[in-house]
């Protein structure tokens, strides 16, 4: 049966977490032996994944602020489409959200979460970082992890930080107003109102 390998080791060979080989034994992907808590995957085994590595599965994930940003949506999900068929990946599913990136009740990334858990992709493909979060990047990134998908940026910065920054910022106070006023209220549309007239003061500055 030649040597036995630990479940890290062949998370190491084939550059995956070792979630992901963990539930790979679990749905029986991979023949592996059962010592003590342990799960060892012989040698030839290990042959046989490293001659035919696991299908690269991706799900391509967009977002917007606002609806009237929709042809910008159409350009990021044209963009993540074009690197996952050209690194070969197979595209699951696409998901858009259209919500401030500091809103973490997205129906898009709840269900990306879910379909990580699920274990149905194994690479996340992302426009920019703030796509996915405007904060916190890396505690989704590390979740992600543990499930075993990786997270590919087409880009590493995006264009105008501000502008998207400004947004996000108009959505706090709107979403503010809208728990102290009510969300139909007079005041709460005049402090709205009020704050956007102060940003495009600051922004002609």
């Amino acid at each position: 049966m030649g040597r036995l390998y630990k479940v890290s080791e062949v998370a190491r060979m084939l550059n995956v977490h070792r979630v992901t080989v963990l539930r790979w034994i679990c749905d029986k992907k991979i023949r592996a032996i059962r010592i003590g808590k342990l799960w060892m995957i012989p040698e030839e085994e290990v042959r046989r994944l490293l001659g035919g590595k696991q299908e690269d599965v991706a799900v391509l994930y967009a977002r917007i602020s606002r609806e009237d940003q929709k042809g910008d949506l159409e350009k990021q999900l044209k963009t993540l489409e074009q690197y996952a068929t050209a690194r070969g990946y197979k595209i699951a599913e696409m998901i858009t959200d259209i919500a401030s990136g500091l809103n973490e009740n997205r129906n898009g990334l709840k269900k990306l979460i879910e379909l990580a858990k699920e274990g149905k992709f194994n690479i996340l493909v992302i426009t920019y970082p703030d796509r996915l979060t405007r904060f916190g990047f890396k505690y989704l990134e590390e979740l992600f992890t543990a499930y075993g998908v990786r997270i590919e940026t087409v880009f590493m910065t995006e264009k105008s930080p501000k502008e998207e920054l400004l947004e996000d910022l108009l959505f706090i106070v709107t979403s503010f107003a809208g728990k102290l006023y009510g969300i139909r209220s007079h005041k709460k549309r005049k402090l709205v109102q009020g704050f956007k007239q102060l940003l495009k003061e600051i922004e002609g500055e």
